[in-house]
């Protein structure tokens, strides 16, 4: 017997999707909620094929540097800008990414994304397949990329 296993979305369909969300965020579709201590998420969707996340980001908020283990990611901003810093292989470099921009995340994508600004942030994320498992890391001197946990992932992103 053959098990069906779903293909995953392509990263320019996971940036298309996350737009079209953004636009039904902004039109007031889905209430978005801010809170000052911890990031403030929802999941808006979540298949065989893909989950949607929407995220608020406060002052200071930030993720911790991650991968999305075998998922591919998307992300658009839809209030505020966000920062990611990426790591290169190399070294983290940093990017600002302002409202109506999207980034996708390839296999292997290690990145922080997080609000250094006083104005909160929202943004929408959509992975195919969905995710699993997400692992955390560390730059050590020298810069060695160092994983220092991974979790599974059941409820957030």
């Amino acid at each position: 017997m053959l098990l069906h296993t779903p293909t995953p979305l392509a990263l320019g369909d996971l940036t298309a999707l996350t737009r079209d969300v953004a636009a039904e965020v902004r039109a007031g579709v889905h209430p978005v909620h801010v809170d000052p201590d911890r990031r403030w998420y929802r999941l808006l969707r979540n298949d065989a094929y893909v989950d949607v996340w929407l995220i608020s980001w406060a002052t200071e908020q930030a993720a911790e540097l991650h991968d999305h283990a075998g998922s591919l990611g998307a992300m658009t901003v839809v209030s505020g800008s966000l920062v990611e810093q990426r790591w290169t292989g190399h070294e983290l470099r940093s990017r600002r990414v302002r409202p109506g921009r999207g980034l996708g995340f390839p296999l292997g994508h290690v990145h922080d994304v997080g609000n250094p600004d006083v104005e909160p942030a929202v943004s929408v994320h959509a992975y195919s397949p969905p995710l699993t498992a997400m692992s955390y890391y560390a730059v050590d001197p020298g810069a060695r990329l160092r994983r220092t946990r991974s979790v599974l992932v059941d409820s957030a992103p």
